[in-house]
């Protein structure tokens, strides 16, 4: 689409995010508490955040295949309805007290996180080339009411769940459900028009002299191995592998940290809801960062942000609610800068024709990456404690630095 965005599309694609950010916090604040305590092992707790990332792979390949076929629409919207059912499962899971039902249920959960995020690239595609940091960053600040909202909510949904018969820790995932479902009828019934329409000929079909310019821009031959599409492509995708790897590690094991040092799960609750807000919250600054200076400086700030939140972590006093807090709103800083700047590379560098499937594709590896720090975080704190945690996460930040440098060379978006 060129021009403004269309507003109606925007403001429910906005609105969709407030209730679908909820669900997104349920798994953050409890999931690794509620597994320590079924599994018995602080060393497992990792294990769900691992178990939704790794949903969230195969979530983002479904979602991009289907909605370059069948529209964002339909996507997001089968998206969400998994995360439905992947709620309701865990839900089922702790009142059974079942891990063998709990492992399917979490990866069944996982696309309804899958599906939050990729909403991002819906709103790229509702505005023109310069504005398209900040679509992105409209989008997902929307996220941060629900998000902020759905950790302070930990007690108040724990006596839901106890009430109708359920563990305190499941109470979140309640939550979970009826927020997905309300995005998801949200979207199936106000989200017009689509903001990805089926193409009119195959792909191959649409690179030719005749091409519209975005798709001659991003032509097989131009994403070559040295090409400057490609090798935004690269980056973006690499920034945002890195960013999603250390936010996960960190941030999965920082209230598994505070309660192995006396603190409730409401200063958990406290300290994820300031990191999610810091995820999402400074977006709309964000993007116009990006769109004014271009995706590369935006990206080597976020190694730099996710390095000093890695020190502060590791150097913070276990007693110390509020240094950890500061250090998990750095870390959430950190991670918004990789994302929109990531997003905005990897749009630019891509076609319209095989643009959803591809960015299906960055989000599988996305959600890897998620998974991994996650299932490592575990045997990483059990072995050497929440410092050497934080710090192995902020040398891997730190990488993120030379990568924007070197995808800098030869794309002509990078800036």
């Amino acid at each position: 689409m060129t021009g403004a965005a269309p507003r109606r599309p925007l403001a429910v694609l906005v609105f969709s995010q407030v209730l679908s950010g909820a669900g997104l916090a349920a798994g953050i604040t409890v999931g690794a508490l509620l597994a320590e305590d079924m599994l018995g092992s602080t060393g497992l707790a990792g294990v769900p955040s691992a178990l939704f990332t790794a949903g969230a792979a195969v979530g983002a390949a479904g979602i991009g295949r289907l909605s370059q076929r069948r529209g964002r629409r339909a996507g997001l919207v089968l998206g969400y309805g998994a995360g439905v059912l992947g709620s309701l499962g865990v839900v089922a899971a702790a009142a059974l007290g079942s891990v063998l039902l709990l492992f399917p249920s979490l990866l069944v959960y996982g696309a309804g996180t899958a599906t939050n995020l990729m909403a991002r690239y819906a709103g790229a595609e509702l505005a023109p080339p310069e504005r398209r940091g900040r679509a992105v960053s409209t989008v997902l600040c929307a996220t941060t009411l629900g998000a902020v909202a759905g950790p302070n909510l930990v007690t108040a949904t724990g006596d839901l769940a106890l009430a109708w018969g359920v563990p305190r820790l499941a109470g979140p995932f309640l939550l979970a459900a009826a927020a997905f479902g309300a995005a998801a009828v949200v979207l199936a019934g106000l989200l017009r028009p689509e903001p990805l329409p089926q193409p009119a000929a195959p792909a191959a079909s649409a690179v030719g002299p005749d091409a519209p310019p975005d798709d001659r821009a991003a032509a097989p031959s131009a994403l070559g191995p040295t090409g400057g599409p490609r090798r935004g492509l690269l980056a973006g995708t690499a920034v945002m592998l890195l960013t999603q790897l250390v936010m996960i590690a960190l941030m999965t094991m920082t209230p598994v940290h505070l309660r192995a040092h006396g603190h409730d799960a409401q200063a958990a609750g406290l300290v994820i809801a300031l990191h999610v807000g810091a995820m999402f919250l400074p977006s709309p600054l964000t993007g116009r960062w990006v769109d004014r200076v271009g995706p590369r400086r935006v990206a080597a700030a976020s190694g730099v942000t996710l390095l000093a939140a890695g020190l502060l972590a590791m150097l913070a006093p276990p007693h110390s609610v509020a240094g950890l807090a500061v250090a998990l709103v750095l870390l959430g800083l950190g991670w918004n800068f990789g994302l929109i700047s990531g997003t905005a590379w990897v749009t630019e560098a891509l076609p319209p024709a095989r643009r959803a499937t591809s960015q299906g594709l960055v989000d599988v590896g996305i959600a890897l990456a998620g998974a991994t720090g996650g299932m490592a975080s575990g045997p990483v704190l059990a072995a050497g404690g929440f410092p050497v945690l934080a710090l192995v996460c902020g040398v891997l930040a730190a990488v993120v630095v030379p990568v924007a440098a070197l995808g800098a060379r030869g794309s002509g978006g990078a800036r």
